[in-house]
């Protein structure tokens, strides 16, 4: 840290001692009407051909010769603004765009955006705004974030109804979600049929599927980048809903106008607020809700300083009559920028993320228990945006995190359980990074940006290490004191991208990224629950690697309205885990000893037809992709496919908005049923009949296919008035689809030998209102 700030303060002093003949135009580009910094906002210089676009926190920065210049300010949803600017010297130009009137057609979702990020080396990237979350069918009248991003080419859902994604062929546990910089390890509110996160709170989403900007890592396939909005900072206001399931408020305003903000918005489910009146005990006696808390402050003390802090709490509660189930996270964030010069922008972040889980049963039970799990990260990072001209712009930074794994402890409770007690044994460790990206543009056509991320991961004591034969089988301990390191894994994860212009409205782009996981997820099943565990790398898990390769051809239309896109990707996995056949996850103190180690292969093509102007808008996509793993112990040493290997996968998404009072949203999706083991058989093992099993991931789930469909009402939208509101009423499943959602093998009683299947769906149609509101 020492050296990063001195090698900081060097280069400052070099900014400020550029020679006369280069300026440096600077500021913050806002949202006029509440002062939110406009993230991914685009600024055109149009003599110079080319531009820049801003930072997380809103901010630009582009060094160039004297002379008068024509700089255009641009953001989706917002009115463009054009200044001619006379530049002799360092000027800084603070910008606060309009938004666009709902008449003009919203822009609301943008990948490559398009103009400027056709020239950027990013590929694999989709921004999503606030607004488009909201034009997507609600379910059970609620919008959600990660619904909408499993709308992407690229991306599916693990199972009906839930949060969880996989990327490009990766497992769930993949995927690097953070909400303002900390880490969210688990998404999911109501067994994953809900997300964590308020669509009132955030401001926008990124999600990076293939080229992860190199300041990130610890996950292989993608980057959700969540940020929270900041508040008003021109005038106290409110935006609330009352639907069939939840009901929200967020409160937001200044304290200090203009300087100081603050947003807290809450959700709550009140199910359980009206099982006390149902005749039935059983169900009478349920509790079933989640609630979620958001607030964040941010304070600007001057010009070249900004604090902002974050946070958020979240839970699940389940108790009947035999057992209760609680879950959730926590997260906390503390930013400071700073400007050490017009050039140098400087992110100071302190961090705290934290999921638990506890599940038990009543205690007046004989053999009553209580059984928690809990994982505690801790975390630093620096970051420093070094933009040295127009076309050249150096990133580097340095981040650490000490993570903390409770995996389980088993008490009882009550004065009358004889239930023993049970305790997994804690681990820590600490995972370190230091990074540098470069991005240049060396011509009118080619920009390329090269970059490298070195990481470290280091188990610390206390701890007593199990020792394993080539059988894995236990063959001793060994014993390590409180902050003893005793294992170091280090991997460099280099990344290459470039792009070629081909045309004024066309691009070629190309990536390389390495990316390394030294953090893995225990799963029962591929629906995920909460009570997966997380575990670290050590001397006996390899972390694993992910090398990914993609092209792709990016167009737009001449208007800018309609945007083309076709990526091709292959991907090798090299320390791939899984768990050997009949493997014991639950309270397994030697989990380590379950994994076995092998690769596998990822390749596909994505496909993206996206219409963001006008009346209409919405997208089409198309996913072909195959994933396969080869572990020598598992399948016979025979390749398989992996869990979430879904060949065909099509997504349709309209969004029509005439400008009126009414405006309507479906959308429809279809994909290769998900690959499973069955038994084909049974077979008398001495006196004991077992099954026999297929080879693995050897059949499919039927395909999977689904309508949702949306109307919203608004209400009169005259400008005196304050208080704004609209009725929306959702379909979940319009056409009655009912797709299979588990498989289970019943044994015949007349014939023993004999199996048949039952198919179990979840949802049939569902229909839903909720009222929404602001003021």
């Amino acid at each position: 840290m020492i050296l990063l700030v001195s090698l900081t303060y060097s280069l400052s002093t070099v900014a400020e001692d550029d020679p006369p003949l280069k300026c440096i135009v600077s500021g913050y580009l806002k949202d006029h009407s509440t002062g939110e910094l406009l993230i991914g906002a685009s600024v055109i210089i149009s003599e110079m051909r080319t531009g820049v676009v801003t930072n997380s926190y809103g901010f630009y920065s582009v060094t160039l010769p004297p002379g008068h210049y024509l700089f255009r300010f641009s953001y989706v949803g917002y009115t463009s603004q054009e200044r001619h600017l006379v530049v002799e010297g360092n000027l800084t130009q603070n910008v606060s765009l309009e938004p666009a009137r709902e008449e003009l057609g919203e822009v609301v979702v943008t990948g490559d955006r398009a103009g400027q990020d056709l020239v950027a080396p990013v590929m694999s990237m989709v921004r999503i705004s606030q607004g488009a979350i909201g034009r997507v069918p609600a379910f059970l009248g609620e919008v959600d974030l990660v619904k909408v991003i499993q709308l992407l080419p690229g991306v599916q859902s693990t199972s009906e109804g839930t949060t969880g994604f996989s990327v490009r062929g990766g497992n769930a546990d993949q995927n690097l979600i953070i909400l303002d910089e900390a880490t969210v390890y688990n998404a999911s509110h109501l067994m994953g049929f809900f997300s964590v996160f308020n669509n009132d709170a955030i401001k926008e989403v990124t999600l990076y599927k293939g080229d992860i900007p190199v300041a990130y890592g610890g996950r292989l396939s993608s980057l959700l980048d969540i940020r929270m909005r900041d508040g008003n900072a021109r005038r106290f206001a409110a935006t609330g809903s009352v639907g069939s399931v939840s009901s929200k408020l967020t409160l937001e305003g200044p304290l200090i106008r203009d300087r100081t903000t603050f947003l807290l918005s809450g959700r709550r489910t009140y199910a359980d607020l009206f099982l006390p009146l149902a005749k039935n005990p059983d169900i009478r006696d349920n509790r079933l809700y989640f609630y979620d808390l958001n607030l964040k402050l941010s304070h600007q003390f001057d010009d070249n300083n900004r604090l902002f802090i974050s946070g958020y709490a979240g839970r699940d509660i389940f108790k009947n009559q035999f057992a209760a189930m609680g879950f959730g996270n926590q997260t906390a964030s503390l930013r400071w920028n700073h400007l050490f010069s017009k050039k140098l922008f400087f992110n100071l972040t302190l961090l705290r993320s934290e999921f638990s889980y506890e599940l038990g049963t009543l205690e007046e039970e004989q053999n009553a228990f209580r059984w928690s799990s809990l994982l505690r990260d801790h975390a630093f990072r620096a970051d420093i945006t070094h933009y040295l001209s127009v076309n050249h712009t150096l990133r580097y930074g340095v981040a650490t995190t000490h993570h903390r794994f409770f995996p389980g402890t088993v008490k009882a409770i009550g004065e009358q359980s004889v239930f023993p007690d049970y305790l997994l044994p804690e681990q820590q460790a600490l995972e370190h990074a230091v990074y540098l990206s470069d991005e240049m543009r060396l011509s009118e056509r080619l920009t390329l940006k090269t970059g490298i991320r070195l990481a470290f991961f280091q188990n610390i004591g206390p701890y007593t290490l199990q020792r394993y034969d080539a059988e894995y089988l236990p063959s001793g301990t060994e014993e390590f004191g409180r902050g003893e390191v005793y294992h170091t894994w280090v991997r460099p994860e280099p990344r290459l991208a470039f792009t070629w212009l081909t045309g004024a409205h066309t691009s070629v782009k190309g990536s390389y990224s390495r990316t390394a996981q030294f953090m893995m997820l225990a799963q029962n099943s591929t629906a995920g629950t909460p009570l997966d565990i997380w575990f670290p790398a050590s001397p006996h898990v390899k972390p694993q690697l992910s090398d990914q390769l993609a092209a792709g051809w990016f167009g737009r239309s001449r208007d800018g309205g309609w945007e083309f896109s076709l990526e091709g990707y292959y991907r090798h996995f090299s320390a791939v885990t899984d768990f050997r056949d009949h493997a014991r996850l639950i309270l397994n103190p030697r989990l380590e000893g379950e994994l076995r180690f092998g690769e596998g292969t990822a390749r596909g093509l994505e496909t993206l037809v996206r219409r963001h102007a006008g009346h209409l808008t919405g997208w089409i996509s198309y996913t072909w992709s195959r994933v396969f793993r080869r572990i020598p112990e598992i399948n016979g040493g025979k390749s398989y496919p992996a869990p979430f290997d879904k060949p065909h996968t099509v997504n349709v998404v309209a969004s029509y908005d005439p400008g009126k009072r009414l405006s309507a949203a479906l959308t429809w999706v279809y994909a290769t049923g998900l690959p499973v083991t069955f038994p084909t058989g049974r077979a008398y093992v001495g006196n004991v009949l077992l099954p026999v099993y297929s080879g693995r991931n050897a059949y499919r789930m039927p395909d999977y296919h689904r309508m949702d469909l949306s109307l919203t009402f608004r209400g009169k939208n005259k400008p005196e008035k304050r208080w704004h509101g609209e009725w929306n009423l959702s379909v979940y499943n319009l056409y009655d689809r009912h797709n299979t959602w588990s498989i289970n093998f019943v044994q015949d009683e007349s014939r023993p030998e004999v199996t048949y299947a039952e198919k179990t769906y979840l949802f049939s149609v569902i229909p839903a209102i909720s009222y929404h509101f602001k003021f």
